[in-house]
């Protein structure tokens, strides 16, 4: 198959061309040519004149639900919903039944990706049943192509097992993900605890919670010299620990969620059950350090945190509700709403670069004779997630039917063209 990208803006920090606007020719699955005005012809011809082209985009931590719950999700409608939202690869949670705590889980996931319009990377889990309690075979799953680490929604509360397992991963080099949230501390908490939370009358779940496991974290992280990730950062202050981190030169990477860079507990009056996400949105000030981190690079990534949940768990009472929200085909859109002032380098570092780098993930450069693994993206046009054109099973969204700034135009990869 041949494709040629007519008048595109290259988004490519890493190649000679960023910020050229160009034609690229693509010839199975390799770019063959980067000239003005290609004569060339194709079998599919793209006009991308207003919109940019970079590396395709890389989601570091979302949950597909299969095996066990596909009512939920499927590796395959998981798969369509983030081609939707630009994405080529996407390093998929161990949250299901039975859990990816073994090779075999590792290689069902895998396998489903290998040759798709989207690469799935499993994430194996960090103890066995993610109960928090024993390691789980990490080294058997890596060779089986787990891409990192984590517990998922089950953080590891347990420091001695946590400090084992930092230990554990630097045989192969590996990275631990860690949603930072101290179970003991409000284990009952619904929302943020803040004069919100107290107004509407529901249970707080307070920013210690989240700083504590974060410094205990750091602190094993220092002593282990190991490798670790933080997603879902959510507290002014969980910024500085990390941003604290990396000027000593710890190894350590972070994600934030389009959820916690759009909303804050004062938009949680209305009881929206799509709003109740582990860590919770928290205040303004903290939603305004989180947009400050991304645009100042501390924040590494942009992480969907894709949790679809039915109908039965997220229509009903706000106490009784599931955490979680579907993100993969609004992530974009909510970046560029939130922070408008990005430039394209740094959406493609957000998206695509940094994520690879930190995951060991293959590296993507705009070039003559490279391989072709791109998102196409336009910072004008608007997009609207509809239940019509939402490809996940479930549709608990934060943004349904919200027109958001930012659209993505199509992605390729594996010589395939999702548009």
């Amino acid at each position: 198959m041949t494709i040629l990208l007519k008048q595109v803006t290259i988004a490519d920090p890493q190649s000679k061309h960023n910020g050229l606007t160009t034609d690229i020719f693509i010839e199975n699955g390799v770019i063959v040519s980067i000239e003005s005005n290609s004569s060339k012809k194709a079998d599919q011809t793209i006009d991308c004149k207003g919109s940019f082209v970079s590396g395709g985009w890389v989601d570091v931590f979302s949950n597909f639900c299969d095996p066990g719950f596909e009512f939920k999700e499927t590796l395959q409608s998981g798969i369509a919903a983030a081609a939707a939202g630009g994405y080529t690869r996407v390093l998929v949670m161990g949250d299901t039944k039975p859990v990816t705590d073994n090779k075999a889980q590792v290689a069902y996931i895998y396998a489903a990706g290998n040759h798709s319009n989207v690469t799935l990377h499993p994430i194996g889990a960090i103890t066995k049943k993610m109960e928090g309690q024993s390691l789980a075979e990490m080294y058997d799953m890596r060779a089986s192509n787990a891409v990192a680490f984590s517990d998922g929604m089950h953080p590891v509360q347990s420091p001695g097992v946590f400090l084992k397992a930092l230990q554990y991963v630097k045989a192969f080099d590996g990275v631990l993900i860690q949603i930072p949230i101290d179970k003991t501390i409000a284990a009952n908490g619904l929302m943020h605890e803040g004069i919100v939370s107290t107004q509407m009358g529901l249970p707080g779940l307070p920013a210690v919670a989240e700083e504590l496991m974060v410094k205990r974290d750091i602190d094993l992280l220092r002593y282990t010299n190991s490798k670790l990730h933080i997603t879902g950062v959510s507290s002014a202050t969980t910024v500085d620990l990390i941003r604290a981190a990396k000027k000593e030169g710890l190894a350590i990477s972070c994600s934030v969620t389009p959820t916690h860079l759009f909303y804050c507990d004062e938009d949680m009056t209305t009881f929206n059950t799509n709003l109740k996400v582990i860590p919770p949105v928290r205040t303004k000030a903290d939603r305004e350090a989180l947009r400050a981190a991304v645009v100042d690079g501390t924040i590494d990534c942009i992480a969907s945190h894709h949790a679809p949940q039915d109908w039965d768990h997220k229509v009903c009472e706000f106490e009784y509700a599931e955490f979680g929200n579907i993100g993969l085909q609004t992530t974009y859109s909510a970046l560029e709403q939130t922070v408008p002032g990005l430039k394209p380098d740094q959406i493609s570092n957000l998206l695509s670069v940094n994520a690879r780098q930190i995951f060991g993930l293959p590296g993507v450069s705009i070039e003559e004779g490279q391989g072709a693994e791109l998102t196409i993206f336009n910072r004008t046009e608007t997009t609207t997630l509809t239940p019509e054109n939402n490809k996940s099973k479930s549709s608990n969204s934060a943004f349904m039917k919200q027109p958001l700034t930012g659209k993505v135009m199509a992605t390729i990869h594996n010589n395939q063209l999702t548009q």
